[in-house]
């Protein structure tokens, strides 16, 4: 049975605990902001680039442009971003699950070849000590984010997709929804898909002037449009995990305040247990003497 120091000591240790989780939290809230901001911000530029790629191409360049063919897929680049840093509630384990269960149950089902792009510690830590196949990590880019971070990312990968060395890329991460909620994505990069923008390119019927013409700006547009998409995939995983270490410390400082009313109130019952013994006692001892 816990002796009243030992009670005592564990008070002393789930407080100083608390102090560490309530300053967590209100540093992921002041991070979250601009984190949020960036992913607002981020968000029109992004949806206006895929729209103008879903309308520039035609027939031909659906079929013959390597960034929209479609191929017999043999080999898969999964980009998998997670979080530097733990104690952020299930945030990387989702992650890493569903990288597994996608692995497992739609590649290798398939005999499809994979290959990962861990982005975030965690992730990195996680897949080489298991022995996946990776092709490229970054470690430690949430720390300060950058653009280049998102640049790494491409010059990884697209490169080895031209060359027809992977054939299909997948982004798995978590979006940003609200402070309380994180949207787990599953999201194919390449070949460009054009089926969310396919009836607007084909029932708009204004006709554009492009210059210098197209083609050029079809050529300039795609690389454009493949980095803003990591660069977003990157900032929704920052502003994701930023509110889930929020949340979670969060709910860590609730508990440590129910943890420390239910040692308080042991405390006080041990307490009250221990005087009453020892006024049992001394009235004992009395009586006693009385009697002798």
């Amino acid at each position: 049975m816990a002796t009243l120091q030992d009670i005592k000591r564990r008070i002393v240790g789930v407080k100083n605990t608390q102090k560490i989780t309530r300053a967590m939290k209100m540093i992921a809230a002041a991070k979250l902001r601009k984190a949020q901001t960036n992913v607002l911000n981020a968000r029109p530029y992004t949806d206006k680039i895929a729209s103008i790629v879903s309308r520039l191409p035609d027939e031909d360049d659906l079929s013959s442009n390597p960034f929209f063919t479609q191929r017999d897929v043999k080999n898969v680049a999964i980009v998998v971003v997670t979080a530097d840093r733990g104690l952020c509630g299930s945030f990387n384990q989702n992650i890493i699950k569903e990288t597994e269960r996608y692995i497992n149950e739609e590649l290798k089902a398939e005999d499809i070849n994979y290959q990962l792009f861990c982005a975030g510690k965690k992730g990195v830590d996680y897949f080489r000590k298991r022995d996946y196949e990776i092709i490229g990590t970054d470690s430690g880019l949430f720390s300060s984010l950058e653009y280049n971070s998102a640049l790494n990312i491409y010059n990884t990968i697209v490169p080895k997709f031209l060359d027809g060395a992977i054939d299909k890329v997948v982004l798995i991460y978590n979006s940003f929804v609200s402070i309380i909620n994180q949207k787990l994505e599953t999201k194919q990069l390449l070949p460009i898909t054009t089926e969310s923008g396919s009836e607007e390119r084909y029932q708009d019927d204004i006709n554009y002037i492009y210059e210098p013409n197209r083609e050029y700006i079809f050529k300039y547009i795609i690389p454009k449009h493949l980095k803003a998409q990591l660069w977003r995939t990157l900032l929704e995983s920052n502003a994701a995990e930023l509110s889930a270490r929020m949340t979670a410390m969060d709910n860590a400082t609730t508990n440590a305040d129910e943890l420390i009313k239910s040692l308080n109130l042991t405390y006080n019952k041990e307490r009250q247990a221990a005087i009453t013994k020892e006024i049992l006692e001394i009235v004992s001892g009395a009586n006693a003497l009385k009697a002798s």
